[in-house]
């Protein structure tokens, strides 16, 4: 009887590496409200730290697995900032914050109980293509955001 092939056993997905010095936005690449914040977040960012990857792509989809995010359906985005995950409406605050002053200001949303942040981002995120659009795949980047993105 011939001898079976070493089969290795499929081990968990490789870990997505980037440079963790700069925070990174995973966004849904097809939603018109998501790519407006990116580009928002572009011009905002003076120092140019921000880096971005769309959900959709493999790099995106590993790190939504990565943190236990669905990848089938993007209802929300992730945000990366010096090794903390955030999501759903955190993840717009914490942006923000990290935008400094005026938009620091973007804290005061955390005063609203968790239950009523969490309702109010998933009545936005579950309606997003309808009341912003969608587009039937990513934009090409501008220069800019090009250089900017990763995966």
């Amino acid at each position: 009887m011939p001898a079976q092939p070493n089969r290795a056993k499929p081990g968990p997905p490789a870990e997505p590496s980037f440079d963790a010095s700069h925070p990174l936005i995973v966004f849904d690449g097809v939603c018109v409200l998501c790519s407006g914040f990116v580009r928002m977040v572009v011009r905002l960012d003076r120092q140019g730290r921000f880096r971005f990857a769309t959900a959709q792509s493999p790099f995106g989809e590993a790190l939504f697995r990565k943190h236990g995010l669905r990848t089938d359906s993007y209802e929300t985005n992730l945000v990366l900032i010096d090794g903390v995950a955030f999501t759903k409406l955190e993840s717009f605050v914490a942006v923000m914050s990290a935008l400094g002053w005026p938009w620091r200001a973007a804290k005061a949303l955390l005063l609203l109980p968790r239950p009523l942040r969490d309702w109010l981002y998933r009545r936005i995120a579950g309606n997003r293509y309808a009341l912003f659009g969608r587009k039937d795949s990513c934009d090409i980047p501008s220069v800019e955001l090009r250089g900017l993105l990763i995966g």
